[in-house]
């Protein structure tokens, strides 16, 4: 079994998370700042309860966790007894590139035109001021990925045997409580419910496709392997989270900071991503929205993942989640 971390320091009185005893059921529960599970199925009598479930009730159901967080009157465990799952099983899963500016700015320079000598000072205060006009004019960068690349917190990530590149990507996800459908910025976070971690996975060498470039890029082989999204340990609610846009985001590769950044670097914020994304579909009720990656990933550094390798990942108010790479054995 996949032990739950010594501690559990996320902002607010409460989290959600789904989890289960040795052996049994997946379940939705409350977990407390002090480390406490209540199951969530007895205290609001409901066998077949889900945290997405409770994620389509939101506005109905919150009082009512305030209260059991607060109260002490339903029946409470120790959270070390139990194994922590994936907070939630979305039904959509929207991710966003591009929407770091240091990041862009990075391989903007990295990425040099042919002929381009000007120097690298030069060079950069140009791919800032693309920048500032991009986040003044332009819009998000936002694609689909896969409910089935979801994984647990503390998992094992499989590295596939065909992934010639796998690289990290800390970010920021949001956890919609309400259905939502072309909602304006001013409008956009009261449809989230909550926060969570997500490590959204990527294999660089299947970016783009090399038999037909004209297509573009390819986000299904590239980022939705099975586990290549490890997701929370916690959805903490939004109002136990002062400011999204302001969490400071970090991810270790064993032990050494390979992202550091605070999402006070987006381009594109919160309630613009939400908004954005919400123009062209329906959000619903535990759909995610992950915000993209800050500079750090393994391209940056030359060093992509490998057998064995540990990834911690941590967000201000939001707990941290630890991932071991296993190479898949070749078929």
């Amino acid at each position: 079994m996949k032990p739950a971390l010594a501690s559990a320091p996320f902002a607010g009185p409460f989290a959600l998370a789904t989890l289960s005893a040795p052996d049994g059921p997946a379940f939705p529960a409350l977990v407390t700042s002090n480390e406490y599970v209540v199951d969530l199925r007895d205290a609001l009598s409901d066998e077949q309860l889900t945290v997405r479930r409770l994620l389509e009730d939101w506005r109905a159901v919150l009082p009512r966790l305030r209260a059991l967080a607060g109260d002490g009157s339903a029946k409470r465990e120790p959270l070390a007894h139990f194994r922590v799952h994936a907070p939630v099983e979305p039904g959509q899963v929207f991710q966003s590139g591009a929407n770091y500016r240091q990041h862009v700015i990075d391989l903007h320079v990295a990425h040099k035109a042919p002929g381009d000598d000007r120097p690298e000072a030069e060079r950069r205060a140009d791919a800032a001021e693309i920048m500032d006009r991009r986040a003044a004019e332009d819009l998000p960068y936002v694609f689909i990925g896969l409910p089935s690349a979801i994984t647990g917190p503390y998992d094992d990530v499989v590295l596939p045997a065909w992934a010639e590149q796998p690289d990290w990507e800390l970010e920021l996800a949001a956890v919609i409580g309400r259905p939502a459908h072309r909602v304006s910025v001013e409008e956009a976070l009261e449809c989230v419910a909550g926060y969570t971690i997500a490590n959204d996975l990527t294999d660089r060498a299947s970016v783009f496709r090399r038999d037909m470039p004209q297509i573009g890029t390819d986000w299904l082989r590239s980022k939705n392997a099975p586990g290549f999204t490890p997701l929370g340990p916690w959805i903490v609610p939004a109002e136990s989270i002062t400011d999204p846009d302001d969490l400071r985001l970090m991810l270790r590769l064993n032990g050494e900071t390979m992202q550091d950044e605070s999402t006070k670097d987006m381009i594109f914020n919160v309630a613009r991503m939400v908004s954005y994304a919400s123009q062209s579909t329906h959000l619903l009720p535990g759909d995610l929205v992950l915000t993209g990656s800050p500079a750090g990933n393994g391209m940056h550094w030359g060093r992509l993942l490998r057998d064995g390798d540990v990834m911690d990942g941590s967000i201000t108010g939001l707990g941290a989640q630890r991932t071991r790479c296993v190479a898949e054995v070749a078929p």
